[in-house]
């Protein structure tokens, strides 16, 4: 295994398992952790950043591109992530399963449109 993708590997694993773990500490009113989860999911979301910009140091990249084509497909995916997540918030939270999930359908589309952008990019 490459060093960049053993790094790669527990990076996202310590990122990706702290995240989860925050998640649920907010999320679940049993547990009583809102603020100790927050911050904890926070934690694993900065480690998951940090994994990408030192993935990308580790391929001779750089770390950070700012061009336009870059920043709008960036807008484009969380804009289609947020679409998908009130979708489903208003599923399972608000009970509204219809509207919910033409929602989320509507999300799966913006993100599903993506892939045509950056195969272009490239």
């Amino acid at each position: 295994m490459k060093k960049k993708n053993f790094v790669t590997l527990i990076m996202s694993t310590v990122g990706g398992i702290l995240f989860a773990l925050g998640m649920c500490m907010g999320l679940i009113p049993e547990w009583d952790a809102l603020k100790p989860g927050v911050v904890i999911g926070l934690v694993g979301a900065a480690i998951l950043l940090a994994m990408v910009l030192v993935r990308r140091k580790m391929d001779g990249k750089p770390m950070i591109v700012l061009d336009g084509r870059a920043i709008g497909t960036t807008f484009f995916g969380i804009l289609g992530a947020i679409v998908l997540g009130v979708g489903m918030c208003m599923v399972m939270v608000w009970n509204m399963l219809i509207p919910g999930i033409i929602v989320g359908i509507v999300g799966i589309v913006l993100l599903l449109c993506l892939i045509p952008v950056i195969k272009g990019l490239r």
